[in-house]
């Protein structure tokens, strides 16, 4: 049997008219399923106000025609995780790029308590924009990391309100109370796990690209030995100069004593502490688990409160993810080839 129907070099379904009758026995000509390429994975590590880079993150990979399946978030990368996944980052971009000094202010509710701020202005803002989705329904797989309050679990949020979710996640002891959760109190997910790679991967992503916030080699601390290099650099002081100038020497040895005595704060301590926790626990995790690539915004100069800085850290953010475009290219090049 004979049929007229399109050359062989090509039978897309488009070129067949709609009234077209194929004869009895023969079945219609479809196109070959194409390979489909690693499915890919955002985890998005906490950090705070830092976390607006991942906003630039994101922007740059669609832009290069990236487009991530699965997003893991932790603490404010839960915040920008979500609400990627819900399809509202246009409007946390803006929310944020509209913040101000005054305006931060205007959105802590001091209440002593659990934590130093009730937190519903801010869940007042998430509700706004996710209203009442849930995490089952986003077209992205979604899933958020929480700390169980007294047993210290990592409690994985993959289902149910998308709002619990992620205020769960950055829930930072002493500053926002505990959320619970069914017989749960959950708390700020960066104390047990950072950067969720093995969330991500467990949601489904082939291929994970992590964006780490604590990587900058600025503010990574080290081990300081008894009469190291580092102590000696530091105590150094040439003779030469010593005799030269004594005056100018006991002016900013004053100066450094005082510096030195000034106790800081109880915000800069707790900043401060949190900060160290976090970048340990952080290499710890990413030791055992590795993503298959890194983001690495250079954030050592924005400090963890500065929200109001939106506009430097999204730039920092896509700097970053140009930076490492060549690398990611690549590596989904290769991951293609072995689908």
């Amino acid at each position: 049997m004979s049929w007229d129907g399109p050359s062989s070099r090509g039978l897309d379904r488009r070129s067949f008219p709609e009234n077209r009758i194929f004869p009895e026995g023969m079945m219609e000509p479809v196109e070959a399923p194409r390979p489909r390429g690693p499915r890919i994975g955002l985890a998005l590590g906490g950090g705070s106000a830092r976390g607006w880079s991942h906003i630039g993150v994101i922007e740059v990979l669609e832009e290069a025609g990236i487009y991530p399946e699965v997003v893991a978030g932790c603490s404010i990368g839960a915040v920008v995780g979500g609400c990627y996944a819900a399809g509202k980052l246009d409007a946390l971009k803006d929310f944020a790029l509209s913040l101000t000094r005054r305006r931060v202010l205007g959105l802590l509710d001091v209440r002593l308590g659990s934590g130093l701020i009730a937190g519903d202005r801010l869940r007042q803002r998430l509700e706004n924009d996710l209203a009442d989705r849930r995490i089952e329904s986003l077209p992205l797989r979604f899933g958020s990391v929480a700390t169980e309050l007294g047993t210290g679990h990592e409690v994985w949020l993959t289902r149910g309100p998308m709002v619990t979710a992620v205020r769960a996640s950055y829930a930072l002891p002493g500053v926002f109370p505990p959320v619970r959760l069914d017989a749960r109190l959950l708390m700020d997910g960066t104390l047990v796990n950072p950067v969720p790679v093995g969330l991500a991967r467990s949601l489904g992503a082939d291929l994970v690209i992590c964006v780490n916030l604590n990587c900058d080699p600025r503010v990574r601390g080290t081990v300081i030995e008894p009469r190291s290099e580092v102590v000696a650099e530091v105590e150094a002081e040439p003779v030469a100069a010593r005799r030269r100038w004594p005056l100018l020497r006991n002016v900013r040895g004053a100066r450094r004593h005082r510096q030195a005595s000034a106790a800081p704060g109880l915000a800069r301590v707790m900043l401060d502490a949190f900060n160290i926790t976090q970048d340990r626990i952080s290499r710890a995790r990413l030791e055992s688990d590795p993503p298959d690539l890194t983001v690495s915004p250079k954030l050592a100069g924005m400090g963890l409160f500065e929200f109001h800085r939106a506009e430097e850290a999204i730039a920092l953010g896509r700097q970053a993810a140009r930076a490492a475009l060549p690398e990611i290219r690549a590596t989904l090049a290769s991951a293609a080839a072995r689908v």
